[in-house]
């Protein structure tokens, strides 16, 4: 393993951070998922996290949503391309506004990715292609910032109302943009009940991997600014207050 994952368990998070790799050629270190298993892609996230093991899917798997398309497994029959399920699941006014959206989805081309590997992240044997973070938002906050501490880059956030799983899985590693979704404004993660309404999902790539993991070595996770109101305002004042004083004579 090029990195060290040992830093994610100071979040204290009570599931695990999971590593995906996307590969043409089967994987050899890690097991089968059970061909018995019927569950949607985003399901098998919370999968790997809460039965806590590693495993890789494929499609030979049966897949219960929409992750084969994401996955660039399969193609999406017409009557769905059409836009036809939204309007009748109430995300939607019309099969226009559906179909809309799913010409901004991103998705693998064909024959990219034969098997998804998932795995906790202290059992990773492969280096993931995105790490995935669903935590609270206060934690969420720690692992963003572990992104911006020595770049200074913004947060983003893309998504749309259905198939999150792309935004949490293709659109990072496609960009190679550290993103952020809220699952509970999403139809399949909601509906499923996947991870609490005041979670965020972290999702980094690859090569952001080196800069979040050391930051978060050397950063202190808890600001004295967030233990609460008055503490935010003391602090900030003090530091305006001596800074003030040193500028006089810079």
């Amino acid at each position: 393993m090029r990195y060290d994952y040992g830093i994610l368990k100071k979040l204290d998070l009570a599931l695990p951070p999971i590593g995906v790799k996307f590969s043409f050629f089967r994987p050899k270190d890690v097991p089968e998922l059970e061909k018995d298993t019927h569950a949607s892609l985003c399901e098998l996230m919370k999968k790997c996290q809460t039965e806590n093991r590693p495993f890789y899917f494929s499609r030979e798997h049966d897949e219960t949503c929409v992750g084969k398309i994401i996955l660039g497994m399969e193609q999406m029959a017409p009557v769905g391309k059409s836009g036809q399920i939204g309007p009748r699941l109430g995300v939607f006014d019309d099969s226009r506004a559906n179909e809309h959206v799913y010409q901004s989805v991103p998705k693998l081309e064909a024959g990219v990715a034969n098997y998804v590997s998932f795995a906790p992240f202290d059992q990773l044997s492969f280096e993931p292609d995105v790490l995935v973070v669903p935590a609270p938002i206060p934690k969420a906050e720690i692992v963003l910032r572990a992104a911006t501490y020595s770049t200074g880059m913004s947060y983003k956030s893309c998504c749309t109302p259905v198939m999150g799983c792309a935004w949490m899985l293709v659109q990072p590693y496609r960009s190679g943009e550290i993103s952020y979704i809220v699952p509970g404004l999403v139809h399949g993660p909601h509906g499923r009940e996947l991870w609490p309404s005041d979670f965020l999902v972290v999702s980094v790539p690859h090569h952001w991997l080196p800069v979040v993991l050391d930051n978060l070595r050397h950063m202190p996770f808890e600001l004295s600014g967030h233990e609460s109101k008055a503490a935010y305002y003391s602090e900030f004042e003090g530091i305006l207050a001596d800074l003030a004083v040193e500028s006089q004579n810079p």
